[in-house]
């Protein structure tokens, strides 16, 4: 068979997939990315299928779509949300790093991968999916509870992070001197304020730059302008995912609204195909070694993200059910976090078995989250209830 065919073929047959994978996990309430992932791995290097056709097409996809991914996030938040996000979050964030960070990290080390080993996974260990964490706290009709400002301002300080922890992997991956690291991080920090400055003093005229009411004008110039964007900060060392997250933050009132509107269906076709891409590079032989580690990464990480989320929410003046739902919703990892895994993949640094870990551990987060989220209260309240129901212990005298 002709191999345009074949590639055709292969490519139909995927998106046909995804689509049912979607539809399913609308089904049972979860968020469909566990399922994107398990779907790459069937059809990937030692899976059922080995779908070869579209390994090139998927890779300049998933770039893509982590460029979309960053940009729609970026286009949720405005420069003045960022900077009273980090004043006010800023305790609850470096909480959050820290106790988030370094599981991942220990437990590199603990298998020999190195110093580079333990930043990509403390990496992958830290960040929220801010996606996920989204539509659950939507789908379970939260976004007018008190702890959600707690959520939204950690995952602010966590996305802000990120603005300063890509360009340090990134340089690190490239095997660069520790000179041009800081060089590297010098020229992020530059760009990141001068963009919040530019966005706080100026975004309507980058607002303005963009906004057509013709919707085709209006996608062509937003998504060939965050391209631009994005190939321009990663000539400059800097994640060009970073430079489309800050692009998002720079259009802001209505049209980013409107951008929101018409690039999400863009931004969810081709992020599908990134988790996909990220499983079809990753053979399932390598997962069942790691598996142990994964499980216990995923206990204690959940635990940590529910003791940031709860002593966040309660320095806020949150009532117990509200911390609980605070900690909860935090727990699901998902997009950044393969994110991180995939630019570590790609550049070689790192072996096989950080990919599998990585992949087993945002499968299982993925799916415990939004559970966790769903099911928290009920739990807090049944056992908050058994305990004023528990009759008070007789007193003693002699």
């Amino acid at each position: 068979m002709d191999r345009l065919a074949l590639t055709l073929i292969e490519l139909g047959a995927v998106v046909f997939a995804l689509g049912l994978l979607a539809r399913l996990a609308g089904r049972i309430g979860m968020s469909p990315i566990p399922l994107y992932l398990v779907g790459g791995l069937l059809f990937g290097a030692g899976g059922v299928i080995d779908l070869g056709g579209v390994r090139d097409f998927a890779h300049l996809a998933g770039e893509i779509g982590v460029i979309l991914l960053l940009l729609m996030l970026g286009l949720e938040y405005t420069a003045q949300e960022l900077v009273t996000g980090l004043r006010r979050s800023w305790q609850a964030g470096v909480m959050d790093l820290v106790l988030n960070f370094l599981p991942g990290m220990a437990v590199a080390l603990l298998l020999g991968w190195g110093g580079v080993g333990a930043l990509v996974m403390g990496g992958v260990t830290y960040i929220s999916s801010s996606g996920i964490v989204a539509k659950v706290i939507t789908d379970l009709g939260r976004l007018g509870n008190r702890e959600t400002p707690t959520i939204l301002a950690i995952l602010v300080f966590e996305d802000l992070a990120m603005a300063v922890y890509l360009p340090i992997l990134t340089a690190v991956l490239a095997g660069v001197s520790f000179l041009m690291g800081l060089q590297t991080m010098g020229i992020s920090l530059v760009v990141v304020t001068l963009v919040l400055l530019i966005a706080l003093r100026h975004g309507h005229h980058v607002s303005k730059a963009v906004h057509s009411e013709n919707s085709e004008v209006f996608l062509l110039n937003v998504l060939g302008l965050a391209l631009l964007v994005a190939g321009i900060a990663s000539a400059l060392q800097v994640s060009a995912a970073v430079g489309a997250f800050m692009l998002g933050i720079a259009i802001s009132g209505t049209t980013a609204h409107t951008a929101s509107r018409i690039l999400e269906p863009l931004r969810d076709l081709f992020a599908a195909i990134f988790f996909v891409a990220f499983g079809l590079n990753t053979d399932p032989a390598t997962i069942p070694p790691v598996l142990g580690w994964a499980v216990l990464l995923a206990v204690v990480t959940a635990a940590t993200k529910v003791a940031t989320g709860w002593w966040a929410a309660a320095r806020a003046g949150v009532a117990v059910p509200g911390r609980a739902r605070a900690g909860a919703a935090l727990i699901a990892r998902g997009e950044f976090s393969i994110v991180i895994a995939g630019l570590a993949v790609t550049s070689g640094a790192v072996n096989d078995e950080l990919a599998a870990l990585a992949t087993a551990y945002v499968l299982l987060m993925a799916v415990v989250g939004p559970l966790a989220a769903r099911f928290v209260e009920p739990i807090v309240k049944a056992l908050r209830g058994a305990r004023s129901r528990k009759p008070a212990q007789a007193k003693v005298r002699f």
